[in-house]
């Protein structure tokens, strides 16, 4: 397995090296100049020059994307335009909350996506099936922000039972916490749910045909021995590269979950950062998301063989 790892880091090079430079494209395509932006409208053309000069943004872009490299190489992530504060602080003091959400997002879309895919392939076209797809399809339609905006008026404003603001502080107490964690994380862990519930149903499917599962049944395996140590155990790779593959979009959508229930998250650095053209912040929140997608991938090729001791990483 050591050897997989170190491979798989090796290949994992590369694909940050082409993300690091759609980045620094991307980030230099949004309309404006961070200068103006930050010195404002009536800044003389002296102070603009003088401040681009600051930056480097008066350097060829082939000069800025080299100084953007070597920094990022040593762990520089640059200091932000708006609030002058490391961008790495200002990241770190957010990402907690954003992971905090993700987390409990994916645990509640388990808790009731396994249950519901394996119950739905059991009874495969009972009624216990039909409503398991009726409520994946209800969780894949609604787009995050449109079902964040329907709880928050029915739980929050109708019915009084969590906060309509969510903790903005990111303290107080657990109980506090959990409450102002619910809604949001119900939001995501519904979509999560959706998915989960499908890909363990066509896992599932997929299983109890084979002839082992026929030949353990007619052993006298119980229901549950069969359903849980036998089916369910060989029908998790699929699950696990569902979750792995979800976990870039499900903080896609905390960003804008975060914003709905005002929770502190990367949601408002984000805003924060387009609106004032900070570059520096915006390619530091990029570069984040990039390196986690990464390791949560390699993560998930590394579950593959505790799962299943068919797998060998040689």
């Amino acid at each position: 397995m050591i050897g997989y790892l170190v491979r798989r880091i090796l290949l994992a090079i590369p694909t940050l090296f082409v993300m690091l430079t759609a980045i620094f494209v991307l980030v230099r395509l949004v309309p404006g100049d961070a200068a103006s932006v930050i010195l404002g409208d009536q800044a003389s053309a002296a102070s603009l020059a003088a401040l681009r000069e600051k930056l480097g943004l008066d350097q060829p872009v082939h000069v800025q994307y080299l100084a953007f490299l070597g920094k990022i190489l040593t762990g520089d992530f640059g200091e932000s335009l708006s609030s002058g504060r490391s961008v790495i602080r200002e990241v770190l003091l957010v990402l907690p909350s954003t992971i905090e959400l993700t987390v409990a997002a994916i645990t509640i879309g388990l808790l009731f996506g396994l249950p519901l895919g394996v119950a739905a392939a059991l009874a495969r076209n009972g009624w216990v099936d039909y409503v398991s797809r009726v409520v994946s399809l209800v969780g894949l339609s609604f787009p995050a922000f449109v079902s964040g905006i329907l709880m928050l008026i029915v739980f929050a404003i109708q019915l009084s039972w969590f906060p309509v603001l969510g903790n903005t502080s990111g303290s107080g107490s657990i109980s506090e916490r959990m409450r102002a964690l619910a809604l949001p994380a119900l939001n995501l862990g519904i979509i999560m749910t959706a998915y989960v519930m499908r890909v363990t149903r066509a896992a599932m499917l997929g299983v109890l045909t084979e002839d082992y599962i026929r030949t353990a049944r007619a052993k006298g395996v119980g229901p549950t021995q069969l359903v849980v140590t036998h089916a369910l155990r060989n029908g998790l790779i699929p699950i696990i590269t569902v979750v792995g593959l979800y976990f870039g979009t499900l903080i896609g959508n905390s960003v804008l979950t975060e914003i709905i229930f005002n929770r502190p998250g990367l949601g408002k650095l984000i805003i924060g950062a387009l609106n004032a053209r900070d570059y520096t912040l915006l390619q530091g929140l990029m570069i984040i998301f990039a390196i986690c997608v990464i390791v949560v991938n390699t993560l998930t090729d590394l579950a593959y063989g505790l799962v299943d001791p068919r797998v060998k990483y040689s």
